[in-house]
């Protein structure tokens, strides 16, 4: 197991007021070791901390594996494993118990210890696989984490790994009301949620702005606008229902095999469905989904391909849209993970470059990151089924991939149908 390294850096004279880092005034103390540096030496030392920084973290979860193991944490006189880091280290117990609970695991999982002791994975991403990760998909999740996927985008691939259980029996809607802090929380059904979700979120999108206004805050005042429209005796809410006056629906969609609607042998499918941006739903959840129409459903082929997209025109399809969606999941810039206010970009520009309306060339990115690529000297280039890599001033080089999830389709006993790999381009 690789030991944390340290090196040092040779000692720079205090900077003077006005140089490199500073706009104006002097340079706070702490700053002066380096103050002098490049902005591609600061990048690279900081990214070189934070890997030396969880390879410390995984060095100490697994010397408490090692305590715990002997029971070496008694000899303190802590109650508990659990107490003596909080003792030892002055850590909060909710990080106590963290650290221990991500110890315990990572005694199981050898190639996860190994990466976080080597800083090749981080300390949340290590948390993330460690709580789904078994010896089979072990692999692929610390090679995902190794290649750059972000803790969220680890966390959509490690609920793949675990597909859902088959109800016991409905899953009834749940609310609850905290009347010391004035917040409520909710549970769903997989179905219900992405609808809810779409819902509020739509409404949002539709009310004024007056551009400083937080989305979250957006959010809370369509709620309320649509609880007042009920209130006010507008039309039931509800898959399947206008969801307004105007007879607008929300918009949910799920993307199936193909397989899982009709099969030959006449038995029922074991072929689970994802709903975009809501994990993989059971199979008895799809057919009810095709059967009641309550949501639109993206028949996918044995390739993981969304059937009967548009390609000649400028502007994306819906389709198009929605499949972009599906393998980007959020903006595709690397480190961003905006949904919302997202639009498709082409790589190679319709007018300038004759470029085409095909996934191939689309690619999802946020109002900010999309005015970015008109503007400071950014470009981004590749096969957005694939990888695509951004170029920005200085020739600093970023690049991303599509989501994990793309393409996948799982049955009840964990084999996965469908593409494993990025997709070409459409040929045609």
């Amino acid at each position: 197991m690789p030991t944390p390294t340290t090196s040092k850096k040779p000692t720079k004279k205090a900077p003077t007021p006005g140089a490199r880092g500073s706009p104006g005034g002097p340079v706070p103390a702490v700053l002066a070791p380096v103050v002098d540096l490049s902005d591609q030496e600061v990048l690279a030392q900081a990214k070189e901390a934070a890997a030396q920084a969880a390879a410390w973290s995984g060095r100490f979860c697994v010397l408490f594996a090692e305590l715990e193991r002997r029971g070496a944490w008694r000899h303190d006189g802590a109650a508990s494993p659990e107490a003596w880091i909080v003792s030892a280290t002055a850590a909060s117990k909710a990080r106590a118990r963290a650290q221990a609970t991500l110890a315990r695991r990572l005694v199981h999982l050898p190639r996860l210890a190994e990466g976080l002791c080597a800083g090749s994975v981080s300390l949340d991403q290590a948390a993330v696989v460690a709580e789904v990760a078994t010896g089979r998909s072990e692999g692929a999740l610390v090679d995902a984490a190794a290649s750059g996927a972000s803790v969220a985008e680890l966390g959509e691939l490690a609920r793949s790994v675990r597909p859902p259980r088959p109800a016991a029996g409905p899953e009834r809607t749940q609310v609850t009301f905290h009347l010391d802090t004035r917040t409520m929380t909710a549970r769903f059904s997989a179905d219900r949620f992405a609808w809810v979700q779409s819902l509020i979120e739509g409404r949002a999108k539709k009310m004024g702005t007056d551009g400083t206004t937080a989305w979250d805050e957006r959010q809370g005042d369509a709620l309320l606008d649509l609880l007042a429209q009920g209130e006010s005796g507008g039309r039931p809410f509800g898959p399947g229902s206008s969801g307004s006056e105007s007879g607008s629906h929300p918009l949910v969609v799920a993307h199936v095999a193909l397989e899982s609607l009709i099969d030959g042998s006449g038995a029922p499918s074991d072929l689970f469905g994802a709903l975009e941006r809501g994990g993989l739903i059971a199979p008895e959840v799809v057919r009810r989904l095709a059967c009641e129409g309550a949501v639109v459903v993206a028949i996918d082929d044995a390739e993981g391909h969304t059937m009967y997209e548009g390609r000649e025109r400028r502007h994306a399809t819906e389709a198009q849209r929605r499949e972009i969606m599906r393998r980007d999941r959020h903006c595709r810039f690397p480190g961003c993970d905006h949904i919302v206010f997202s639009v498709p970009h082409h790589m190679a520009e319709w007018a300038r470059d004759h470029g085409r309306t095909d996934l191939d060339n689309l690619l999802a990115l946020c109002t900010s990151h999309h005015a970015l690529m008109h503007t400071n000297g950014w470009s981004v280039s590749g096969d957005a089924n694939a990888q695509v890599t951004f170029v920005g001033p200085g020739d600093r080089v970023l690049t991303s991939r599509p989501s994990a999830l793309w393409t996948q389709v799982s049955t009840q006993d964990g084999r996965r149908l469908g593409g494993q790999g990025p997709r070409a381009g459409p040929s045609g």
